[in-house]
């Protein structure tokens, strides 16, 4: 196996903070691309500070920044945009998830750098995108999952609407990100050019909602709120047993009669209200209700036992502690154990999915802010008396 990974030799300039950008931008990182990440002086990426935190670094931070090399810079400052101009000269990538403008005004915008560097490839990742009356719009993932629909599918019609509780339009729109990213790298390959990425979460939110809204075209109904259920499936969803719920989930008459033979209810194959699909779904609640009946005479380990016998996908409902440490996990090598320098044995999920040739290893931990700072202005040739007389003016800042 080749241990560098597939970008090795792509240089990123990093200016992102929160979710959304700094997923991106990992993502790059764990595929073997030196990603320099620019931190605002004293604070850094806000998510240092998006708590729990873990001896001082925020959660959400470590989760999304391994692989990075940190270096604070005052990018407000003169001196601070010339150190970011003079990265920009042989860098490969540059990403940004600014408000609507404001990398323009700061002197970053695409034009600014495509003249210092024609051949970068510049990646915005927005809120609303770079078009539109709601491009101004500040927007956090739960915004835009209200924006796009999407919380209004979520919940149940007795509890009301709910988020999807992981950032699911953060890091989606990180992937169509860094997907851009690299289908523009290879169309540089070809051709020497470099160009503009565009994402944001409202096309992500647009673009995970594609089936509602072809349902919607189709029959004209707004869809309703199903809790752990399936518009188009039944039965598909939670049941109570005698201890924990279970999920199971049925989409074809195969399944259902071997749900129907495992509870003991054979005759529902033929009953009119359940014969097809369509019936079941017309028949939901019914439904539901009388499988729950049955499902609560006996404990949830009983009942999965009984589904995975025959064959109907089923599992128990894991809370986070039991996912971390069951067979599953550990068998696919999910989570990858780093030292940091404030925590000992630190567990990450790496990327979900592998190469069979080339390595994509979680190689360094998240750097404290400014860890990296003096190494990095050395390896461009910035004397030591020049970084000293940075760091005095606050241009700088480094972690020792």
């Amino acid at each position: 196996m080749n241990l560098a990974g597939p970008l090795q030799g792509i240089r990123v300039i990093d200016v992102t903070t929160n979710v959304s950008g700094p997923s991106l931008t990992m993502i790059l990182a764990d595929l073997g691309a030196e990603v320099i990440k620019i931190e605002k002086p004293d604070i850094g990426d806000d998510s240092r500070m998006m708590g729990p935190l873990w001896k001082g670094e925020g959660v959400y931070y470590l989760n999304i920044n391994r692989n990075k090399r940190s270096i604070v810079i005052n990018i407000r400052s003169e001196e601070g945009k010339k150190l970011v101009y003079d990265f920009v000269k042989d860098a490969d990538v540059f990403v940004e998830n600014f408000r609507f403008g404001k990398a323009e005004k700061m002197g970053f915008g695409y034009q600014d750098l495509q003249e210092i560097n024609p051949a970068l490839i510049y990646c915005s990742l927005s809120a609303y995108g770079q078009e539109g009356i709601k491009r101004y719009k500040p927007g956090y993932d739960a915004i835009v999952q209200a924006d796009t629909g999407i919380m209004g599918i979520n919940g149940s019609e007795d509890e009301g609407v709910a988020r999807v509780a992981v950032s699911i339009l953060d890091q989606g729109s990180a992937m169509w990100g860094a997907i851009g990213i690299i289908s523009a790298l290879y169309h540089r390959l070809k051709t020497g050019e470099g160009q503009k990425v565009e994402t944001s979460l409202y096309e992500t939110g647009i673009f995970w909602m594609g089936y509602h809204m072809l349902a919607y075209m189709a029959t004209g109904e707004e869809p309703v709120k199903l809790g752990s259920n399936h518009a188009s499936f039944a039965p598909y969803g939670a049941y109570e047993t005698a201890d924990n719920p279970v999920m199971i989930g049925v989409s074809n008459n195969s399944l259902f009669e071997k749900v129907c033979k495992v509870i003991g209810k054979e005759e529902w194959i033929e009953d009119k209200r359940f014969k097809t699909n369509l019936d079941r779904v017309k028949n939901r609640k019914e439904l539901n209700h009388l499988i729950e009946k049955i499902l609560k005479t006996k404990r949830s380990e009983y009942w999965i036992t009984k589904f995975e016998e025959t064959g109907v996908p089923s599992s128990m409902i894991q809370p986070v502690s039991a996912i971390m440490t069951n067979e599953q996990t550990e068998s696919i090598n999910m989570l990858t154990e780093i030292q940091h320098r404030k925590i000992n044995d630190l567990k990450i999920p790496r990327l979900p999915f592998q190469l069979s040739k080339t390595s994509l290893e979680i190689k360094k931990a998240p750097p404290l802010l400014g860890e990296d700072t003096e190494a990095i202005l050395k390896e461009r040739g910035v004397n030591q008396e020049t970084i000293d007389e940075l760091i005095e003016k606050g241009i700088i800042q480094k972690n020792d």
